[in-house]
């Protein structure tokens, strides 16, 4: 999940090429990882990409106003991860223990919507940074929206509590106890209500400065040297990996020792300080204005333009030509898009099936057994924490052995290596189906079973989301760039937006469908057929500079 984080940049300035990722636009230097970088960055292989000149600063010392943004990142992926960890557990749990009291049916279908919101919002806070505010004032404004967010959650337990009987339940009169239960039941849905308006805040609050913060802190860099650069975002990235590992092996503690108030509200006090950090830097950052001097005309200007003219027989594309409205530049930039939108579009399905590790995964290590390191309990909120460890694992690795090895037999294109990983997440849902037979035919498990589908998924996520982003940025034209980025964040979006109305149209009737060896391995099998139709589409594919220009074909 922490791959993707940084791929949001929207229509940003952002200027180097990611980390783990190729500096070359042709299919063979697209499977040879820019591995230095790769190494030092943790394998960060999906940096917000608008513009790819290198940049640097004089001397060899990081602007000082780095660090600001660092700790800002650090502590609000603590505080977005620790709450979504919990929300599952949160929303099934029972009512006398502060939780919602819903079917896990229920809890998958929210937490997959607020994903998808989470997703859908960057597009929104790319265009106020873009053509309003700026990106310091976007981050600023709309941080405290996402702490507004965090503080609603924090207060439901205080404005809808727990109401205990007047005497022990067993020693209540029929009227008496049901009276206590409709009270209860009352309260409930008042944190349901509240929940709702919180994830909505957070959701806004962290899709809207997610296309920011990565590209401002490009903007503290001046034209010179990349290697500064590229530390800088090697320790940014690990503060997004420090932040959402520590946040799932401590939030979910503290939620079990004193409550989901304390549980929420630490998060919300983590963002609190987080947007201090930001704060705190103001007289040093360098402020870019919002980028209005663009003159390029965008892709759905070009489309439409097309589509109007569009004439049988004749290349879609030219259509756009058929007026003086833009250039032969402009409308081969857009037609760069279209062809990276078809791989693209059969990319949801993995989403799917990765974001479930914080909804359905969770709700099926409720049933198992947790482990016991004294007095700290390692359950399935805390075996999260195993995907941005092994993240920061596994990129390295892959960057640096696994690809070039493999690239001594067969050429390591980024088609192939994310239909390879498309087959990789199919099989960890295989192996999450097997487990889940298992438990529903009575055997206690232990929770540490779930280590081979985390390490398998995430295995899938290396390959890919950040070769998504490899292929995207290569294929795509320069001045599209932020267009792709935010063509990548919706197939997130329209990953969870399609667990969410698998769950609730395919439910049926006992509330916990989601939690199932058939719902489990139906979501394998999707994902199987997808890849095979991915590996046709990639067979067809004609990589960007084996297409010949259209102002070349015009001319010939």
């Amino acid at each position: 999940m922490r791959l993707r984080e940084v791929a949001a940049d929207g229509p940003g300035r952002v200027r180097v090429p990611p980390f783990g990722l190729s500096t070359s636009s042709s299919t063979e230097g697209a499977g040879k990882p820019f591995a230095v970088s790769a190494a030092m960055g943790f394998g960060w292989g999906v940096a917000a990409i608008a513009e790819d000149k290198q940049v640097g600063t004089p001397g060899d010392k990081f602007p000082p106003q780095v660090r600001f943004i660092i700790g800002n990142e650090a502590c609000e992926r603590y505080s977005f991860y620790g709450m979504k960890g919990i929300l599952a557990g949160y929303i099934t749990g029972e009512v006398m223990k502060g939780g919602l009291g819903q079917a896990p049916d229920k809890a998958t279908e929210w937490i997959h919507l607020f994903i998808m919101l989470n997703y859908f919002t960057p597009l929104l806070g790319a265009w106020i940074s873009d053509k309003w505010w700026g990106r310091y004032r976007t981050i600023l404004w709309i941080s405290l929206l996402y702490c507004v967010g965090h503080g609603v959650m924090a207060l439901a337990d205080i404005l809808y509590p727990v109401v205990m009987p007047a005497a022990p339940v067993v020693e209540l009169t029929e009227t008496a106890r049901k009276s206590w239960e409709a009270a209860n039941a009352v309260a409930a849905q008042g944190r349901a209500w509240m929940l709702g308006a919180g994830l909505t805040l957070i959701a806004f609050g962290a899709g809207g400065i997610k296309p920011c913060v990565s590209a401002f802190m490009g903007d503290q860099f001046e034209e010179g040297k990349s290697r500064l650069y590229e530390k800088a975002y090697a320790a940014f990235y690990f503060a997004i990996n420090f932040g959402s590992f520590f946040s799932f092996l401590t939030i979910p503690w503290v939620a079990r020792k004193w409550g989901y108030s304390w549980a929420f509200g630490i998060p919300g006090i983590l963002m609190g300080i987080a947007t201090i950090i930001f704060f705190l830097g103001r007289n040093r950052y360098r402020k870019v204005p919002p980028a209005r001097e663009s003159r390029s005309a965008g892709f759905f200007a070009v489309f439409f333009e097309a589509l109007r003219n569009r004439q049988p027989g004749r290349d879609f594309w030219r259509g756009a030509l058929a007026s003086a409205r833009f250039t032969p530049k402009e409308v081969e930039a857009a037609a760069s898009v279209a062809p990276v939108l078809s791989v693209f579009a059969l990319i949801p399905p993995f989403w799917a099936m990765f974001d479930q590790h914080s909804s359905t995964w969770v709700l099926q290590a409720k049933e198992m057994i947790p482990v016991q390191f004294g007095s700290y309990q390692l359950g399935g909120e805390e075996m999260q924490s195993l995907n941005p460890l092994l993240v920061m694992l596994l990129v390295p690795l892959v960057t640096l052995v696994l690809y070039p090895l493999c690239g001594k037999w067969t050429q390591v294109t980024p088609l192939r290596r994310i239909g390879v990983g498309m087959f990789v997440a199919g099989f960890s849902y295989v192996v999450v189906a097997w487990i889940q037979q298992r438990i529903a035919a009575g055997e206690k498990l232990s929770v540490l079973w779930q280590a081979v589908p985390y390490t398998i998924l995430t295995a899938a996520e290396v390959l890919v989301s950040t070769t998504g982003l490899e292929f995207a940025y290569t294929q795509a034209a320069k001045s599209m760039k932020s267009t792709i980025m935010s063509f990548w964040l919706l197939t997130v979006a329209a990953g969870n937006f399609l667990v969410a109305m698998i769950t609730k149209y395919a439910g049926g009737h006992s509330g916990s469908a989601s939690v199932t060896p058939g719902r489990f391995l139906s979501y394998a099998l999707m994902t199987f057929g997808v890849a095979v139709v991915f590996v046709f589409v990639a067979m067809a594919y004609r990589y960007r500079e084996e297409i010949p220009s259209r102002r070349q074909s015009q001319n010939g």
